[in-house]
């Protein structure tokens, strides 16, 4: 059952809660929501373990959008799931909810643990270079109220080839992405996209929570540099890669790894 909470900012946003155990929150990447994407079946696959919380962030689903966006009501966001929670949990983000979740854990609103599965940080000028340029042609794209070019952009820029975009367009599943194109444009933000994504070595290295960083064997290697660069930068953090993933993960997979990963 869908419930809502309101942030700090007056935003109202829905969630579900399910299972019993410590709280867990799962925090989804671009585009997704609880309707769409890997938290369902996350949340399905953790409940014997865990309370888990899964949310769909401003702007999707059932969660307004607020006012003139900024990085920290996303934070103020997973607060208030947070507080839902009990007042602490273990944060599963990922992808660009990985990196929420690891700029969350360092703000002191009840991150007690953080699993990130593939945060897609850059870790080279030409990948900085090049996430500058989609962050700033995303931007227009939204502004223009171009929604599918939006859209159709980050999925070049993820490397989805032109014929598997052209049949993604005629699909059920294209307006379900439209709905929520304005917020590419705050995934990008939440990775510092105006810099071109970096890193965010000075901001990890002051966390002192439990991390674990996650990669799939089968993502593209600058995925697999980035997590790898993230958990160098956490002082004491675990990394691990599962094998035959790739940056869709198999919710069981990544629930398993969770659960064998000691409290």
């Amino acid at each position: 059952m869908t419930d809502f909470m309101i942030s700090a900012d007056g935003t109202a946003l829905a969630y579900e809660a399910v299972g019993e155990g410590p709280a867990l929150v799962v925090v989804d990447g671009a585009l997704c929501r609880m309707e769409f994407g890997p938290s369902a079946g996350l949340s399905a696959q953790l409940a014997d373990d865990y309370r888990v919380f899964h949310y769909d962030r401003r702007g999707r689903g059932g969660s307004g959008a607020g006012g003139p966006y900024a990085v920290e009501r996303e934070v103020e966001d997973l607060a208030a799931v947070i507080a839902a929670a009990g007042g602490a949990a273990t944060v599963l983000g990922l992808s660009s909810g990985a990196a929420l979740t690891l700029r969350a854990a360092g703000a002191g609103v009840g991150v007690s643990r953080v699993v990130a599965y593939e945060p897609p940080f850059s870790t080279s000028e030409e990948q900085r270079a090049a996430f500058e340029d989609y962050r700033a042609g995303v931007e227009q794209d939204v502004a223009a109220g171009e929604f599918g070019a939006a859209v159709a952009r980050f999925m070049a820029f993820v490397g989805s080839p032109a014929p598997m975009l052209e049949q993604l367009r005629q699909s059920p599943v294209w307006p379900l992405f439209e709905a929520v194109a304005p917020t590419l444009v705050h995934d990008a933000d939440v990775l510092d996209g105006a810099e071109g994504a970096p890193v965010p070595v000075e901001r990890l290295a002051a966390l002192d929570v439990p991390v674990l960083v996650l990669d799939g064997g089968l993502s593209p290697r600058l995925l697999r540099d980035a997590a790898a660069a993230a958990a160098a930068a956490v002082p004491g953090a675990e990394y691990r890669t599962l094998a035959g993933q790739t940056h869709e993960v198999d919710p069981g997979v990544l629930a398993a790894e969770l659960r064998a990963w000691p409290a």
